[in-house]
């Protein structure tokens, strides 16, 4: 884990919560921003995240954002009281929040159906409209966090890079002036990657989870984020893309003009991704590295599909606009 905890540590603050009855303290190695824990306590079992980045009013006002989410029905546990009230308790001198945890698989790519993309499709719109009164925080991802990530990798002068730097900044910088600055915008979760729905049994979503990323943001980014992390193998699978789509417009109606910025957004978003998992995986190491290894290289390979496929490609291979 990013941090160590010790067992007193996790009874101390389960003691704020009302808890007592520390059985089990185990750290779960997923992630690359913050350490997260398994808990349990008594008979009940809680998930603790320790955040690594975020200040306390940070994680605060994430706190609080995920209370409301899940208040409006969004399947998102939703942070436990602390007995005198507070969402966030302070813990190894880093914000903590403790939730109740949530049971479920995570899909593999090899096993998400057209049924399983459309509920994913769905509960993003869920998100969209649920979060519309939300106050956003700006992201860590914009251009210009894009930009100094750039400047980071070349300054670690390193000769696996160094072939695709050039590549990497001049398409950073043509996608950016083909986006669209008028798309409708606000709350995006930003990350509704496969390792981050948890489906029950019934093969229905029990949770979506993580929502560190989420900030202000276009719904069309936040959609084409999470069509090219559950609708890509080896290639985009149109059937799962299409599905998503009609699962989205199922709660949440796409405009003709966020129709026509999807393509755009999406070669932003698998820059982003490509950047990044280059700056958080490849360039760490070392027993603080992440805990999971994702390749850069798979972004890559989506921002060469979506190119060859172009705006037209792409949308002749979305459902047609639902009249609503």
């Amino acid at each position: 884990m990013l941090t160590a905890l010790r067992e007193e540590d996790a009874r101390e603050l389960a003691a704020h919560y009302g808890l007592d009855d520390l059985r089990a303290v185990t750290g779960i190695p997923a992630g690359s921003v913050n350490s997260n824990f398994s808990l349990r306590i008594g008979e009940s079992h809680y998930f603790l995240r320790l955040y690594e980045e975020r200040d306390v009013a940070g994680a605060e006002r994430e706190a609080a954002m995920l209370e409301r989410l899940a208040r409006a029905g969004v399947a998102t546990p939703a942070p436990l009281s602390r007995t005198d009230g507070g969402l966030v308790s302070k813990l190894c001198g880093k914000p903590a929040a403790l939730f109740p945890w949530r049971d479920g698989t995570m899909r593999c790519q090899a096993s998400v159906t057209p049924g399983d993309v459309r509920k994913v499709g769905a509960a993003l719109a869920g998100v969209h409209k649920a979060g519309s009164a939300e106050p956003c925080e700006h992201g860590r991802f914009r251009y210009e966090d894009l930009l100094a990530r750039l400047d980071t990798i070349a300054a670690r002068n390193e000769a696996t890079f160094e072939s695709i730097m050039p590549t990497l900044r001049a398409e950073l910088d043509r996608a950016h002036l083909q986006r669209d600055r008028s798309l409708p915008r606000g709350l995006t979760h930003g990350d509704l990657f496969r390792d981050n729905v948890l489906w029950n049994d019934a093969g229905e979503i029990a949770a979506l989870l993580d929502f560190e990323s989420a900030c202000e943001g276009t719904f069309a980014y936040d959609l084409m984020v999470t069509m090219l992390a559950w609708c890509v193998a080896d290639e985009l699978d149109l059937e799962l893309s299409r599905a998503m789509f009609d699962g989205y417009e199922s709660v949440r109606a796409l405009a003709p003009q966020e129709r026509r910025g999807l393509w755009a957004e999406g070669c932003f978003a698998a820059l982003r991704f490509t950047i990044t998992r280059i700056t958080d995986y490849a360039l760490r190491t070392g027993h603080a590295g992440p805990r999971v290894v994702k390749d850069w290289r798979r972004f890559f390979m989506r921002f060469e599909k979506l190119q060859a496929l172009g705006t037209r490609g792409l949308l002749e291979g979305l459902p047609a606009t639902r009249d609503r």
